[in-house]
């Protein structure tokens, strides 16, 4: 059932008028339905009672009944009253009490009374002598007015002193088709000018809302700057597209303040941090020496790590087409050559729209936290239901199963130690995330296990779409 259920507002409000609609129509098919047939039932048992008041010669205000029914055909017409000796009521037909009180009530009204009245529902096809009236040539009804499966109403008197029974027999109108038909074309009439208008006002609706949901899913991706959405639509729709515009306005006020902050941050650091790697060279000690270039290294590194995690939501190089297995290839060529112990095992050709600058960091940054807890890497590309996956694996300790999520979080590092072998502001893993969604992609990290179920180390996963 949720799968037939539409998921935009259009189709669920068309659907649920169209249910509406069908349920009135329904309730309302079925009142007329019930009021024809009550109007038809008592035209049909006046019918009867006009001849049996004929042939008694008491026709009274009966003689008067309408010429026409409610369907604006003629009144119900019958065939000749019969004269029998014998109840017409056949055994199993089930009997009208209601129409034989209006009938009893009818005659009695015209000074006529009745010891016995039966009335009964019966196929012209099943009356011997209806049936074969009806396919008399030149009968009034034709017989190709005629079926079998049609229904006739038997009624029969016997009069007071009178030891015969009077039975008339009356066709019973066909109003059922009239009914279906009419519901029909009156119901199709008014879903097309229901849905019709629904249609227009949804459409007036739907149509900035469309541009506006398009205009936030572009801003997420890269809030750079860009025509705001123009108000449209009705007035509650227009405050709202006037309200979000005003909203991004002031955001991305905030993202440039940030980004010239920033660049501020980074130029005042950086300025004394250079002075310093200047300055150690007076230092004597080669071992006090190289402790502070490699503090000064790694403040460094932390300052661009935590610059670069800023940034990444609003890069200003563009994508563009990038072979990744060639990208890949020398990222790992540039370890070979440092002589780290990193390894290209598996790659396939696969050109995406990509930054390559910073993806290439976010390798980096995988391999790097591979190298530093695992003591090796080995890197492979593939390509995995319409994604490809950059894959590291490492030898190490791993990371407890709970942890994993936090791992990736800003600032957070498994290993609490911050000497040169381990340090590092706990920033890789996260930028490594940060430009993977960048790309519309993912970061994930599971412990991989041998067939003993011993750990054996980490796999990093860096999926983005193709």
């Amino acid at each position: 059932m949720r799968h037939c259920w539409p998921r935009s507002l259009m189709g669920q409000m068309v659907l649920a008028v169209a249910v509406a609609l069908l349920l009135v129509q329904g309730i309302s098919a079925f009142l007329i339905y019930r009021a024809q047939a009550e109007r038809r039932d008592v035209a049909v048992v006046h019918a009867a009672a006009f001849r049996f008041l004929r042939e008694t010669g008491n026709l009274g205000e009966v003689s008067d009944e309408p010429r026409r029914n409610h369907h604006g055909e003629g009144r119900p017409r019958g065939f000749r009253l019969e004269h029998s000796v014998v109840s017409p009521l056949r055994s199993g037909e089930v009997r009208n009490a209601d129409s034989e009180a209006e009938l009893a009530r009818i005659l009695l009204d015209q000074g006529v009374s009745a010891d016995q009245i039966v009335v009964t529902d019966r196929l012209i096809g099943k009356d011997a002598y209806a049936w074969s009236r009806s396919q008399e040539r030149g009968w009034r009804f034709g017989p190709d007015h005629v079926r079998a499966s049609d229904r006739l109403l038997v009624a029969g008197a016997r009069l007071a002193g009178n030891s015969e029974w009077l039975v008339a027999r009356i066709r019973v109108p066909n109003g059922e088709r009239i009914i279906i038909f009419s519901v029909l074309w009156q119901t199709l009439l008014i879903y097309a000018v229901v849905v019709a208008a629904i249609a227009l006002i949804l459409r007036r609706i739907t149509r900035p809302l469309a541009a506006l949901t398009g205009r936030i899913e572009r801003f997420a991706g890269n809030p750079a700057a860009e025509n705001p959405v123009e108000p449209q639509g009705p007035s509650d729709v227009r405050d709202l597209i006037v309200a979000h515009n005003a909203m991004e306005g002031r955001i991305a006020a905030l993202l440039n303040e940030k980004d010239v902050m920033l660049g501020a941050i980074g130029h005042d650091l950086k300025t004394p941090l250079a002075a310093l790697r200047v300055r150690i060279e007076s230092v004597e000690d080669d071992t006090e020496r190289g402790r502070m270039a490699a503090t000064i290294e790694d403040i460094t590194r932390s300052l661009d790590d935590i610059l670069s995690l800023a940034r990444v939501g609003r890069p200003s190089d563009p994508r563009e087409q990038v072979e990744l297995s060639a990208l890949i290839a020398s990222v790992v060529e540039e370890y070979e050559d440092m002589g780290e112990p990193v390894e290209l095992i598996e790659t396939q050709r696969l050109v995406l729209s990509l930054r390559s600058t910073w993806l290439r960091r976010g390798v980096r940054n995988l391999i790097g936290n591979a190298l530093r807890y695992g003591g090796a890497a080995r890197v492979s590309l593939t390509r995995t239901d319409g994604e490809a996956v950059i894959m590291i694996d490492d030898d190490g300790p791993g990371i407890p199963e709970a942890e994993i999520g936090r791992m990736m979080e800003p600032f957070t590092r498994g290993e609490p130690s911050r000497n040169s072998e381990t340090g590092g502001a706990g920033l890789g893993l996260a930028l490594a995330r940060a430009i993977a969604e960048q790309h519309g992609g993912s970061l994930e990290l599971t412990n991989r296990h041998d067939a003993a179920g011993k750990l054996t180390g980490l796999t990093s996963r860096l999926r983005l779409p193709i």
